[in-house]
């Protein structure tokens, strides 16, 4: 579950904001820290790595805007989604141009609020994202978009490759014909046809002659394990 060993910075002055947001926060598994004025967090900011910062506009001693222009200034960038009573398009403007990654106007609900978490970690963190993928002696080289079992290069054309790699990132799971549709096809073919079953058969051919890596569950869908 994404929350676990993430750290979120909650800076809001609204004690029961405040204490609605990180009881939330905690309940979904992340570590949180919460201060009601803008040095505070500035320091804080500074000294602790976060995954991400929930910002209120309104705050004593230094103001959302202010805060968060100085990290940016200071080149920290951590995700920061500002909390605010504006609802303008001239604030949004002005927020997101100070730094911000998200605006949330309030009243909010918290599930919005975590979703836009989740969102902009994941954005943060997508970088590190591996260029090669590997499932037993299966590798599958995003960048070169070539495919190796052991030592042995596999030509694969062009739907075959996203077959595999969707399988790889799925390695160990369930992929239903349906999902496989959506995601090679680009869009729903009637459920009955056996276009997937025509590709899988390709690419097993290719990559599990042996039948011992590409397993077909019946009525379920399909599965890549390690051989």
């Amino acid at each position: 579950m994404m929350g676990d060993g993430m750290r979120i910075l909650v800076v809001e002055d609204d004690p029961k904001i405040a204490s609605f947001v990180v009881k939330g926060l905690k309940q979904a598994g992340f570590a949180v820290d919460q201060c009601g004025d803008g040095e505070a967090a500035l320091v804080l900011a500074e000294t602790t790595a976060y995954d991400a910062l929930i910002v209120d506009l309104m705050l004593p001693r230094l103001d959302g805007l202010s805060l968060i222009q100085r990290l940016r200034s200071r080149k920290l960038g951590t995700p920061v989604i500002i909390l605010s009573a504006k609802a303008s398009v001239d604030d949004r403007v002005k927020g997101l141009q100070a730094g911000g990654d998200d605006y949330l106007t309030k009243p909010f609900a918290f599930s919005e609020l975590l979703a836009r978490i989740q969102a902009l970690i994941r954005r943060a963190t997508r970088a590190a994202e591996p260029t090669r993928l590997v499932v037993g002696d299966l590798t599958l080289d995003l960048i070169r978009r070539e495919v190796m079992r052991g030592a042995e290069v596999i030509e694969l054309q062009p739907r075959e490759f996203a077959l595999l790699e969707y399988l790889m990132r799925n390695s160990g799971r369930t992929v239903t014909k349906t999902m496989i549709l959506e995601h090679i096809f680009d869009y729903s073919f009637d459920p009955q046809t056996n276009v997937v079953d025509v590709l899988v058969h390709r690419l097993r051919s290719k990559v599990d002659p042996e039948r011992t890596r590409l397993q077909t569950l019946r009525g379920v869908g399909y599965a890549l394990r390690p051989a």
